[in-house]
Order: C-alpha cells, then structure tokens, then sequence
C-alpha cells in the first residue's frame, strides 16, 4: 500500500469516528418515535362511560321496518338502541314522558349508546349475551312488514348521526326520518344541512308512530334527485340517468309509477353492494 492511499484511509476512519461520538446515545426508554405531522398528536377520540342524561322524549327514531332503534330528546340529544329493543322501550315511555339514560357518549357527538333507560317507575337494559351464551335466534322474515316505496320532501329539521359523529339520516319538518348508510352522508354533506329542501325516494314505512325510508335516490328537488349509489352531482348520460328505470331517467316515460301521489316508483335496492369474492383454485 503506498503512503497516499494509507494517508486516505487514516483520514476516513478518524471522520467516521469523529462523527459517531459526537451522535447521541438513545434515551433508555428506547428510541423517540417521529414527531406528528403538524407538531400536534390527534387526540384520541373514545366514548365516555356512564353518561347519564335526562330530558324529554320527543320522537321515535324509526328504521326504515317501522322498529325504534332510538329517540329524540328535546334538547336535541339522540338516544340509540338495539332494535330488538323496540318494543320494551316503547311500552316504557312514550313522547312527551321524562326518562334517564345512561350509557356511552364520545365526546361533541349528540348521541348517546344507551346501557339503561328508566322512565315511569321501570327500566329496561341492553343486556349483552354471557359468554358461551348462543346468540339470539334470527327474527322470523314474515314478522317484519313488507317495504314499500316511499317519497318524501320537505325542509331538513335535524341530521341524525352514528355513535361516532358520522351523519346517517335526517328528520324533516314534518317528522319524517330519511336514513342512508353514512359513506353517504359524507359524500352529500354539502347538501345535507339543516334548514336545506331535500327530495328523497326509498323504501321504508309508514304508521301510526311515524315514517321512515332509506333513501335510494337523494335531491334538493323531485326533478334533481340522484340514485345515491351512483354519487352526487351526476349529470344524465346519452342514455339518461345513471340508474334510471325508464327513458329520461326516474319520473320519464316509461318508468313506473307508484301510487297516485307517490311519485315514480324508486329502483329496488341492490342486495349486495360488493359481490362475493371468488372461491380459491384447490391445490
């Protein structure tokens, strides 16, 4: 090796030694994780156990099968509950009466997942299975009355949102609730906001303890609604609206029509949204 090369190499190890004692040891506790984005961490969001809330009821919150799944206190508080729940809430109270829930609530989200509600001296409890306990046999299809399609419009009271935050309905002036999954109501958030005219079409019922649908198509207006699986905003094709059921998109020749009155009959819902993936090959 000639003298230059080893002046070289001398010169590269002494940099490299130089510059690993001046790194910093890691502290004890083990490596510091990277700083968030923004110099702020998100602070996590988790429901507050045993909430408890008073107030008035003052509407059922119906599912498009006529079930209660929840109820509208007057300060605006959103009180949810299984369905199979319905019955035994509704001989408990009724609008108008005082109850007390107590319960699950996350934080700047008005709805309350109910543990308890006693109301008139009684109380009923959503009572999760023991384990090992078999869970409850399904509901018996002909129990439940058929769908039929509905329309409603009017102006939009209040936005019905999940446990989460995340808005999944709505209840309009006349008490109507209109209910669509929530990846929907993002998308329509624009449009969606209290005090706003809606138009929407589905399937649900009506009776004596309300109306309630699940909206198929979605719009300000009877003549600018939009199949809701399709997106917002979509303008008709050559060929019409996309998801149209007859010539010129729903409420065109050739579509039918529902009751007098009704509107044009909606498109029958999908039953699945994605299809079932494909079985593997054997081996």
């Amino acid at each position: 090796m000639t003298p230059r090369i080893t002046f070289i190499a001398a010169a590269c190890l002494l940099a490299g030694s130089a510059a690993f004692a001046q790194t910093p040891p890691p502290p004890p506790g083990g490596p510091v994780p990277p700083p968030p984005i923004g110099g702020m961490a998100p602070a996590p969001v988790a429901p507050e156990a045993g909430t408890v809330t008073t107030g008035r009821v003052q509407q059922w919150l119906l599912n498009p099968n006529g079930e209660a799944d929840g109820l509208l206190l007057a300060d605006g508080t959103q009180v949810a509950f299984p369905p199979h729940l319905s019955a035994q809430v509704m001989q408990l109270a009724k609008p108008g009466d005082t109850v007390q829930v107590s319960g699950w609530r996350a934080p700047n989200v008005p709805v309350v997942r109910m543990q308890s509600l006693s109301a008139n001296g009684r109380s009923v409890t959503d009572q999760p299975p023991e384990p090992g306990m078999a869970p409850p046999a399904p509901r018996d299809p002909g129990a439940l009355t058929a769908l039929t399609a509905l329309s409603a419009s009017g102006r939009i009271e209040r936005l019905l949102y999940t446990d989460r935050g995340d808005v999944r309905g709505v209840v309009l002036a006349d008490k109507t609730i209109v209910r669509f999954p929530p990846h929907v109501g993002a998308a329509y958030g624009a449009q969606l906001q209290p005090g706003a005219q809606l138009h929407a079409r589905g399937w649900g019922m009506r009776g004596a303890q309300g109306t309630a649908l699940e909206a198929t198509s979605l719009g300000a207006t009877a003549d600018t609604v939009r199949e809701v699986f399709g997106g917002p905003g979509l303008m008709p094709g050559p060929g019409g609206a996309r998801g149209q059921v007859g010539p010129g998109g729903p409420g065109g020749p050739g579509a039918p029509r529902g009751p007098r009155g009704a509107g044009p009959t909606p498109p029958t819902p999908p039953a699945a949204l994605m299809a079932p993936p494909a079985p593997l090959p054997a081996s």
